[in-house]
């Protein structure tokens, strides 16, 4: 038989977590961001819950690509443009829809001699210093722009810092209002962060918004509140299974480097997973695992293959831990829910990295 971890997506988690995104912002058309493989998820997989979007915004030319393959005809925006001048002809021929976050862009759609005009988002950095023009330059790269016969309309575009915090986006909200000042077009701020927290202002709602980790049913920090606050499930599972219990006496260690040494007599059990799987290495003792429906930690270093867990805690709840037991690594099963959030708060990161994370080897299949 198979080795037994594997991968669940749950579309109707993902369904549920779209209608969410829409209730937090209910006057503005949704980008479902689908970047990084629908982070970690497939966008294959996931295409047909979130279907229901207004449009998919990813980075990748082959994500587009296929976007259109599975037989999307809506919009498609490109969230950092293009990175040659020769990817305007591939967004004219799949009809995409591209930001302009440099000078260079705009030189690139000057000198282009193509058969359409081109649906611009054209980005102000408005503190989070990574790409975009300056509010005091941002005018003038419009007017550029607008000038153009190879630019059709221009929708404005910027990318908060720090929305999940409370008045966290009121002073780069200004900036990009004093940027955008008197300048006609659609508008588009607000990430996951910016919807759940934000959304309720129309200012910052807009006419677009583009939740990314929302969809996918984590927190947009990792932090308290969590998904279960913004009423968010988790899409993405990783289940496996006990392959071996082991019992040991005080005073012996578990795993590469003796990292945890048993203070009382204890029975572990060995999980099918491993960091080559995507289970985080740096997890440390702690971390919570589930185990046939019973929440109970790590113990010892994370291995390529394998992990190690107390199942004191599963006994003392009744249960009889046994080979092929059930063990639920994030997400959900029959029995429990154990949030990506709290595994990657363990390991020192945020859910993002756990779901991009997934390695190629552990099968995924689709409820």
């Amino acid at each position: 038989m198979p080795r037994p971890i594997s991968a669940v997506i749950h579309t109707a988690s993902l369904s549920h977590n779209l209608a969410r995104v829409r209730r937090a912002a209910p006057g503005s058309k949704v980008w479902a961001v689908v970047k990084a493989n629908a982070y970690g998820h497939g966008i294959a997989r996931a295409y047909g819950a979130l279907r229901a979007a207004d449009g998919f915004a990813l980075l990748d030319l082959a994500e587009a690509e296929q976007l259109r393959a599975l037989g999307w005809v809506g919009p498609i925006l490109l969230l950092e443009g293009c990175f040659a001048a020769e990817d305007l002809a591939l967004c004219e021929r799949l009809n995409l829809w591209h930001v302009v976050h440099c000078r260079e862009q705009i030189d690139w759609l000057a000198m282009h001699r193509g058969s359409r005009a081109h649906r611009v988002f054209l980005k102000l950095n408005t503190g989070m210093n990574r790409v975009g023009f300056s509010p005091e330059a941002y005018a003038a790269a419009w007017e550029r722009l607008s000038a153009l016969p190879q630019v059709g309309e221009i929708t404005h575009m910027t990318h908060f810092a720090c929305a999940d915090e409370t008045g966290g986006v009121d002073e780069a909200l200004a900036r990009f209002e004093r940027g955008v000042a008197d300048l006609g077009g659609e508008r588009t701020l607000a990430n996951s962060a910016a919807v759940l927290v934000h959304g309720a202002n129309p200012r910052v709602a807009a006419d677009w918004v583009r939740p990314g980790i929302a969809l996918y049913g984590s927190s947009p920090t990792g932090l308290a509140p969590g998904a279960a606050h913004w009423e968010l499930q988790p899409a993405m599972s990783l289940r496996s299974e006990l392959i071996d219990l082991q019992s040991i006496a005080a005073g012996e260690s578990v795993g590469y480097g003796a990292r945890f040494t048993a203070a009382r007599p204890m029975r572990i059990g060995v999980v099918a997973c491993g960091y080559a799987d995507g289970y985080p290495r740096v997890a440390p003792n702690g971390t919570p695992v589930v185990v046939d429906g019973v929440r109970t930690t790590l113990v010892g270093r994370v291995s390529m293959d394998m992990i190690t867990v107390d199942l004191e805690p599963v006994f003392a709840a009744g249960g009889q831990p046994m080979i092929g037991s059930s063990v639920l690594l994030w997400g959900q099963d029959a029995q429990a829910e154990l949030c990506i959030d709290d595994v990657a708060a363990s390991a020192g990161t945020l859910g993002y990295e756990l779901m991009c994370a997934l390695a190629a080897r552990v099968p995924v299949r689709v409820e």
